[in-house]
């Protein structure tokens, strides 16, 4: 295994947000039948609904909630100079950056926002130094890490935080009123991991053109049980979030 260099299924990336109708309902269907993306949208929206100030967004990728901000918002996107690279993302008004240190003053953020990449840090303490030294105080912190996800970005991913670790780490660099929310429980995960199966079938890689019409095929036939355990994992989430769930919701204030 730690010789694997790459996913054998890689996931689509998401994209950059869209603005039409169409793009929209797109991504929306995406968030459906992906309850991992769904559960952090849910999250990342009621969060982001109320003004904040100047928001960064940590390892921002193609900034798939910028579209969530307030208008009076002040948005900052960074991320690494190997985003491209390593992660397949790269957007023109990026900040791109290279060792620790992030290119932002000290104290000139109300909020960060780190969705899915704490699990990508190979440090997460400098990391979360800089998170603190960035963040005014009495400003906050927004982040989501999965938990019950499989190895993704390959080789790229590096940890899987549990409650505990989450707090112990915010707290050891300044962050107080540290609150984690489970996203899903373990019906969810049970649903989502047996949708893994049939998206490769859906969405073949690799493949050359008859070997992915031969899967597109079963992926069709597949399809109603796809749609079946998407409408379980959706309303799954509605319910309490357990000690088995696909990810984690953080919210803590720089103290």
């Amino acid at each position: 295994m730690t010789k694997r260099q790459r996913d054998r299924w890689p996931p689509p990336l998401f994209g950059r947000p869209a603005t039409t109708a169409r793009g929209k309902a797109m991504e929306a269907v995406r968030r459906f039948f992906d309850p991992q993306a769904g559960s952090i949208w849910r999250d990342v929206e009621v969060e982001l609904g109320r003004p904040r100030g100047t928001v960064l967004d940590v390892g921002c990728g193609a900034q798939p909630y910028r579209s969530l901000l307030h208008p009076a918002d002040h948005y900052i996107g960074i991320d690494t100079a190997d985003a491209s690279a390593h992660f397949g993302y790269a957007a023109p008004d990026t900040l791109y950056y290279s060792g620790d240190r992030w290119p932002v003053a000290d104290g000139a953020v109300d909020l960060v926002v780190c969705t899915e990449t704490l699990e990508h840090v190979r440090d997460p303490r400098p990391f979360m130094a800089e998170a603190a030294r960035v963040t005014k105080r009495g400003g906050g912190i927004l982040l989501t890490v999965p938990f019950s996800a499989r190895w993704h970005f390959i080789p790229h991913d590096y940890w899987r935080f549990t409650p505990a670790s989450l707090r112990d780490l915010l707290e050891q660099h300044g962050f107080a009123g540290v609150a984690v929310y489970a996203r899903g429980n373990a019906l969810t995960v049970a649903s989502d991991k047996a949708m893994a199966l049939i998206r490769p079938l859906v969405l073949p890689v690799g493949r050359g053109p008859l070997a992915a019409s031969a899967v597109r095929v079963a992926g069709l036939l597949l399809s109603p049980v796809l749609l079946g355990l998407a409408v379980i994992a959706n309303l799954s989430l509605r319910g309490r979030g357990g000690d088995d769930c696909l990810g984690y919701t953080v919210i803590a204030t720089r103290g």
